[in-house]
């Protein structure tokens, strides 16, 4: 059973859900990013998502896109992004990476597994990679005992549920909104309707992204969803603060109100 698994029959024993961070690698700094990451662990993330910055982000929005800027202009690289995985894990959160297939294949898809795996990683999440075009990605995945993490969304039909959740492990991620990642104002309609229609098709955990940026709203997901998913407010505590140590501290005090949510009291 890996990390993840572990995980989700953890929270699921303790009647709740599971909190997921993410923060970009080498954001604001590589050794900032590995601080922020402990800050949120402490703060109460279970898991953690590491995310590649890519020049294109083209389904990250705005907060996203901003940090990933800066950490390509700090000159973040991929193998750097083992490093924070390394970190992440050390601080004891099952770590998984997010990123554009693209760079996997670039950097070489084996390479990029076994470097995964090494540093403590526990799976993969990709977002422009469906299951059907996954072959080579499946087989080295399971090769190297790592979680392929797929993502569905309020546009796939039923027959797509099937296939995406029995091809995941670890748990299906499922995109609350149609449009780019970010904060808003009010959870997603769609949200309680895609977990709904995911439940008839498998059993596995489901975790419920792009939106959530308070504890009240993490309690609403947490009500239906195995784990609540939190990127862009958690970023936007860095991108906010006057400095590093205001930025930890909110960070900190967000992850707190997080996860009190996903307790569901």
């Amino acid at each position: 059973m890996s990390a993840v698994s572990e995980l989700f029959e953890r929270t699921r024993g303790e009647d709740r859900a599971a909190l997921v961070g993410y923060l970009p690698a080498g954001f604001p700094t590589l050794e900032g990013s590995i601080r922020a990451i402990e800050a949120m662990i402490e703060g109460g993330v279970d898991l953690v998502e590491v995310g590649l910055p890519y020049s294109d982000p083209v389904m990250d929005g705005p907060t996203i896109q901003a940090a990933a800027e800066r950490a390509l202009a700090g000159g973040t690289r991929t193998s750097d992004v083992f490093d924070v995985v390394r970190a992440s894990a050390k601080a004891g959160a099952p770590t998984v990476v997010m990123t554009y297939w693209n760079l996997v294949e670039r950097h070489g898809v084996e390479r990029f597994a076994t470097s995964l795996a090494e540093a403590g990683g526990s799976g993969l999440i990709t977002p422009d990679l469906i299951p059907d075009e996954a072959g080579e990605w499946t087989s080295i995945a399971h090769e190297n005992g790592l979680d392929q993490i797929f993502l569905v969304a309020p546009s796939s039909t039923d027959e797509r549920l099937r296939m995406t959740a029995h091809a995941a492990s670890g748990f299906v991620y499922a995109t609350a909104v149609m449009g780019v990642t970010g904060q808003r104002e009010q959870t997603s309609s769609l949200a309680p309707d895609l977990v709904a229609r995911l439940r008839k098709v498998t059993d596995k955990p489901i975790g419920v992204g792009l939106g959530v940026s308070n504890g009240e709203q993490a309690r609403e997901v947490a009500a239906f969803a195995d784990a609540v998913i939190v990127g862009s407010a958690l970023v936007r505590c860095l991108l906010d603060a006057p400095d590093e140590a205001s930025g930890l501290d909110a960070i900190r005090t967000l992850a707190r109100d997080l996860r009190a949510g996903v307790e569901r009291t």
